[in-house]
């Protein structure tokens, strides 16, 4: 899925001037290319983006409200798209969602541009309060989602809370990713995680 349709499925039916993805690659190319340069985030003005892309103030604000929201388009760009989840099981559906942080994980271990940018918005208690909202939370809705749905289909306990389970399942790599910079994130781990935690919950006959 391209930028421009992801982010018309997230804010619904399209008002207005039609978007350009062209025009966004551009912006989204722009605000990386002063990253790149070295310029700090403070520092990364809607004004200063306008130069570089070569556009105009007022097309930067037709597609975003403010530099908290281009931000976070800019991430979501660099990162890995979120997977499609084949539906077949509980099973199918965790290791797609975790398979995903695990290269998320990889991303920001070879990329110290994303590394740098991840580190620098946490100082900035705006920009990180965006990022969450947009792109961190729909992650963790979307996973709970599929827990619940695997606790009505009696493939684990209804008798344990759904966000503590999502802690199990998405902890780990979390972990690794964060805290520990120097442990493994090899193919296969997604599936040794979630076999290990569904094994602990499944219903007991």
């Amino acid at each position: 899925m391209s930028l421009a349709e992801s982010r018309a499925r997230q804010e619904g039916p399209a008002r207005g001037r039609p978007r350009s993805e062209a025009v966004e690659r551009a912006i989204i190319e722009g605000v990386l290319e002063l990253l790149e340069d070295g310029v700090p985030l403070a520092e990364v003005s809607i004004e200063r983006v306008a130069r570089t892309a070569g556009v105009g103030k007022a097309t930067i604000y037709r597609r975003w409200s403010g530099k908290e929201e281009l931000f976070c388009d800019v991430l979501r760009a660099v990162e890995p798209p979120d997977p499609e989840l084949p539906g077949t099981s509980l099973r199918d559906d965790l290791l797609a969602l975790l398979e995903s942080l695990r290269r998320r994980g990889l991303a920001n271990r070879s990329s110290a541009l994303l590394h740098n940018v991840q580190a620098q918005m946490k100082s900035q208690p705006r920009l990180w309060a965006a990022y969450h909202a947009t792109v961190v939370e729909p992650r963790r809705r979307r996973t709970c989602e599929v827990l619940r749905r695997g606790v009505a289909d009696g493939e684990i306990r209804d008798d344990i809370d759904i966000e503590l389970v999502y802690d199990l399942f998405m902890g780990p790599m979390l972990l690794r990713t964060v805290l520990r910079p120097d442990a493994g994130l090899d193919e296969g781990l997604s599936e040794q995680i979630v076999d290990a935690v569904l094994e602990g919950l499944r219903p007991t006959l």
